[in-house]
């Protein structure tokens, strides 16, 4: 189900930002050529961190940017959630919870993160909600989930 993304993978995955981007907008607008870059980027530079895919038969549905940064504060690599999308028609499949499940479980992350961090809007209450009951604490729009380590 989720993957680490491949070259193949880049035009439904800038697709799928642009309609994020319709969806909840960030306050710079994101262009194509923009999440080219990035995927780019994160292809060359694997310890910046990773796209990940999901596919369901055969088809992408969501994707995720997984950004990597040392934490003083934690003592470690944070894995900071910069972006995850699964399409309207397959939400509520468990389909995120599912990413979490293997970030928590440390796959593909390394080295083993001590937290993910996620920002969210305060009117998608449908994602807060979700990110909540997944053990994500924060006030405002930042939140993050401390990892045993």
């Amino acid at each position: 189900m989720w993957r680490v993304a491949t070259v193949r993978d880049d035009e439904g995955v800038v697709s799928m930002c642009m309609a994020l981007n319709a969806e909840d907008p960030s306050p710079a607008r994101v262009l194509p050529q923009q999440v080219q870059r990035t995927l780019a980027k994160l292809r060359a530079e694997p310890s910046r961190g990773r796209a990940v895919v999901c596919e369901i038969d055969g088809s992408v549905v969501g994707y995720a940017l997984l950004i990597s940064f040392w934490s003083n504060e934690l003592g470690g690599e944070v894995c900071v959630i910069d972006e995850l999308f699964v399409d309207r028609k397959n939400r509520g499949r468990g389909l995120a919870t599912a990413l979490f499940d293997r970030l928590a479980a440390f796959e593909f992350w390394f080295p083993r993160p001590v937290a993910l961090v996620l920002e969210v809007s305060p009117e998608n209450e449908r994602a807060r909600a979700l990110y909540e009951r997944l053990g994500f604490r924060g006030r405002n729009i930042g939140m993050r989930r401390l990892l045993s380590i």
